[in-house]
């Protein structure tokens, strides 16, 4: 894929929320599919491997314990993590480390209005993570859509525009950059 022909599209509607000692971003995207086909995305350990920063050792279509594997170009590494809640095709949460991921579908004329809500240790870190589901949800809907692009993760999103992307969000948020 090159990136010079690559198109984030706009940003996502976003929210960063204090949840007791933590924070948690919200990222609502709306998807062209139903959300059962949403939910095989977001379950299926071969569609994850086609869109997601991770990989799964498992469905995660069902509560239990799971590996999830980070990939970074050809560096991997193996995260514990546990499906708390899977209630199909609506409603998917579980552990990533020490975050919490919870994806929501609800149903719509058009399709699927996905709510992600993902718990983090700092503010700071929601203009990162949003970037990055950003870009890999490009890359899930173009996969639902038929017309597959290469999984954007790691360093690679440099060259997909993600700076880009991190700065917009990090001013949606309101969230200064203390880098």
């Amino acid at each position: 894929m090159s990136s010079r022909a690559f198109e984030p599209g706009p940003l996502a509607d976003v929210a960063c929320r204090a949840d007791g000692d933590r924070w948690t971003l919200v990222f609502v995207r709306d998807l062209a599919h139903p959300p059962e086909n949403v939910w095989a995305a977001l379950t299926d350990p071969e569609r994850l491997r086609a869109w997601s920063p991770y990989t799964a050792d498992r469905n995660l279509g069902s509560v239990g314990d799971v590996v999830l594997t980070m990939i970074d170009g050809d560096v991997t590494e193996d995260i514990p993590a546990s499906v708390t809640r899977a209630e199909r095709p609506r409603l998917l949460e579980y552990t990533w480390g020490t975050d919490v991921v919870c994806w929501e579908l609800v149903a719509t004329d058009s399709g699927t209005r996905l709510t992600l809500r993902h718990t983090l240790g700092e503010r700071g870190s929601a203009p990162k993570a949003a970037a990055g589901w950003h870009l890999c949800l490009v890359v899930a809907e173009q996969m639902l859509d038929g017309t597959p692009l290469d999984p954007i993760r790691g360093m690679d999103a440099m060259n997909y525009g993600w700076q880009d992307l991190h700065d917009a969000y990090a001013e949606k948020l309101d969230i200064p950059d203390l880098s």
